[in-house]
């Protein structure tokens, strides 16, 4: 939502650019990947989301590991099973590995939904945030830089840090 909103002004960047021409314009930069990780419920939801990789990693290592374990038994006895005893092995294996895709897919999504749900909050003050910082700093318009940054403008101001401290300042807990 808040990449629609800056991808927004960024499209309109041209269109206003040229009718402010003659005017000084002073460009905010804020990076909001930066910020996230560095105001105080950022750094929460990060770690929160790694104690959810780390247990979800582990479930994953353990099924791995039997799969493994599986074929290696499977290699050692090849030559004394029957050959439908061995693609029953082999077809248990791969529906193995099947699931074990499945699973690892699933955890992802649950993982990246997760983020999404604990991150959007956050993102909704954080828009309050760098509107009010953009307007204390004389700002004409402020622009993400997370993933397209700014080659070059003449008056810039990096917003960063400010929006930082006024986030904690507000809603650090």
């Amino acid at each position: 939502m808040l990449r629609t909103v800056f991808m927004s002004i960024v499209l309109s960047l041209p269109i206003w650019l040229t009718a402010q021409a003659k005017a000084d314009v002073l460009v905010g930069i804020v990076n909001i990947q930066r910020i996230m990780s560095e105001i105080k419920q950022g750094a929460k939801i990060n770690e929160k989301l790694q104690k959810m990789y780390e247990q979800k990693k582990g479930e994953l290592k353990t099924d791995e590991d039997n799969i493994k374990k599986a074929q290696q038994e499977l290699s050692k006895q090849a030559s004394l099973l029957s050959a439908d005893a061995r693609a029953k092995k082999e077809k248990k294996i791969q529906e193995d590995i099947l699931q074990l895709q499945q699973k690892t897919m699933n955890y992802q999504q649950e993982i990246q939904k997760q983020e999404g749900e604990l991150k959007k909050p956050i993102l909704d003050r954080l828009k309050e945030i760098v509107d009010e910082v953009s307007k204390k700093n004389n700002v004409d318009f402020t622009v993400e830089v997370s993933n397209s940054p700014v080659v070059y403008a003449k008056n810039k101001v990096e917003l960063s840090e400010m929006v930082i401290k006024e986030y904690d300042k507000k809603h650090g807990k």
